[in-house]
């Protein structure tokens, strides 16, 4: 049965269904909505949004409902503009509270026309499970608002410039929005109304603080290296990836920047012949996973490339879907604990921990290695904050 949410709050339960506006409680049978919201518990639940690659509601309307989603559409945003002006936020209230039942009917309604038109439409993508974990998972993270404090960032307060960032960090979004489908291959970005996570000058994290006692970080040793060793079925080294590089590539002529240097200006130059051998052979694995145009990677991504960007996409998207899957299965082991993923950077997860729960940690890392792939090295670092953080030798 067709829904529509009526906020995207968890606190919030509001459904619209068959002409009707439903409160406090989930009516039964419903099946198939836009996009994911906080009320919802239901794992079945699909979500047309995810069929459409990320497409917004205007873009996959067919003809005949376009001038009903235009006006409530309008009518949609002129309720957003007098909150604003009335310094309304809606993070705190419930956006059906605050506006005629009249409306809600009114856009649920083409809203649900639009969904029922995508699901009968587009096919489902091969990858469909995975990218409703990632959105629920994204939606959770969207509503855990950082804490931010200049409290020991006495540094930063001495430069104008740093200042003025600050001064507008503060004043701005502390949410993490992350868009889902922001680029190609699948590599997170953010929403423009978002605190910018992914583009923070590195000593600005110094503000970025957690709820609870510590902030520990998960990454990969040499993330993007790890894939392509994956990729050509080779063993993960079990120790830096960097320095076993250095003696099984380099023949330990050079040192470990070096090795890593070289091995990045390979990755990201097609035309590159500085490393070429069994460990880490391109043309091979573009025969295996690029045809006619497309790169097909293990996570049900068909992306459409040259030839020349092809292998990038490859390891790029590969290596941000394993990231993310293991993200999914880091939520899911956090349920019910006071310790939470705070935030995603790229390869790196940071959790929110409680001091009570520090005996977790040797398992989230643990969870965190253990991949489709196999065993992937990694690092764990922890502190007071996200700019201060040190290794921990688990």
């Amino acid at each position: 049965m067709y829904f529509q949410t009526l906020d995207d709050k968890s606190e919030c339960v509001g459904v619209y269904t068959n002409g009707e506006l439903f409160f406090d409680s989930l009516p039964t049978g419903i099946s198939r909505t836009w996009r994911h919201s906080g009320a919802l518990r239901d794992n079945n639940i699909e979500y047309a949004w995810l069929y459409t690659g990320g497409k917004n509601l205007q873009q996959v309307c067919p003809d005949k409902y376009s001038k009903q989603l235009l006006a409530s559409q309008a009518k949609f945003r002129a309720y957003l503009k007098s909150f604003k002006i009335a310094k309304i936020n809606l993070r705190e209230l419930c956006f059906f509270d605050l506006v005629p039942h009249d409306f809600l009917l009114e856009f649920c309604e083409v809203k649900n026309k639009i969904t029922q038109h995508v699901f009968e439409t587009f096919d489902r993508p091969e990858n469909y499970a995975y990218l409703s974990d990632v959105h629920r998972l994204l939606h959770k993270i969207k509503f855990n608002d950082l804490f931010l404090d200049t409290k020991n960032s006495r540094n930063l307060l001495t430069n104008t410039n740093d200042r003025n960032r600050i001064k507008k960090l503060l004043s701005g979004p502390k949410h993490i929005d992350y868009n889902l489908f922001g680029t190609t291959t699948g590599r997170l970005t953010t929403y423009t109304n978002s605190f910018p996570m992914l583009t923070l000058k590195r000593e600005l994290r110094q503000i970025v603080k957690p709820k609870n006692d510590w902030f520990v970080s998960l990454d990969y040793n040499g993330a993007e290296i790890r894939t392509v060793l994956a990729l050509s079925d080779e063993p993960q080294p079990e120790h830096d990836i960097h320095l076993w590089n250095c003696e099984n590539v380099f023949g330990g002529s050079i040192g470990r920047s070096e090795a890593k240097e070289k091995f990045f200006a390979w990755l990201y130059n097609p035309e590159s012949k500085e490393i070429e051998n069994d460990f880490y052979n391109r043309d091979s694995l573009l025969e295996q996973y690029y045809s006619n145009g497309c790169i097909s990677t293990p996570f049900g991504r068909v992306i459409e490339v040259e030839k020349r960007k092809a292998f990038n996409y490859l390891i790029q998207s590969t290596t941000s879907d394993i990231v993310l899957k293991q993200a999914v299965k880091l939520d899911q082991f956090l349920h019910g604990k006071k310790s939470f993923i705070s935030h995603i950077v790229h390869d790196e997860i940071v959790i929110d921990l409680d001091d009570s729960e520090r005996n977790i940690v040797p398992l989230m890392r643990n969870i965190f290695e253990n991949n489709i792939f196999g065993s992937f090295v990694s690092n764990v670092n922890a502190g007071k904050n996200y700019y201060d953080l040190k290794e921990l030798n688990l």
